[in-house]
């Protein structure tokens, strides 16, 4: 490596809203996250599933069928 070209890479302290602290090697001496591995629903098991169905048959009955939905029922029933 070039000498004085690089910045100073030392230990830092990365500090989460939750409490947590980790210990690493950066060029910034501190850190703030707003979310880590100690505090993230999908590492502490309460990650909530969405039914992606579920939402897409809401949407249907909020706002009706689809023009191309629609359609397909003209044309069947003209059968």
């Amino acid at each position: 490596m070039k000498k004085d070209i690089h910045p100073d890479y030392a230990e830092c302290i990365i500090r989460c809203t939750c409490g947590a602290t980790y210990h690493t090697r950066s060029v910034k001496r501190e850190m703030h996250v707003g979310i880590c591995a100690s505090c993230h629903p999908f590492f502490t098991g309460q990650q909530k599933f969405v039914d992606t169905a579920g939402r897409v048959e809401k949407f249907s009955r909020r706002y009706g069928a689809t023009k191309l939905a629609e359609k397909a029922a003209k044309k069947a029933a003209g059968k």
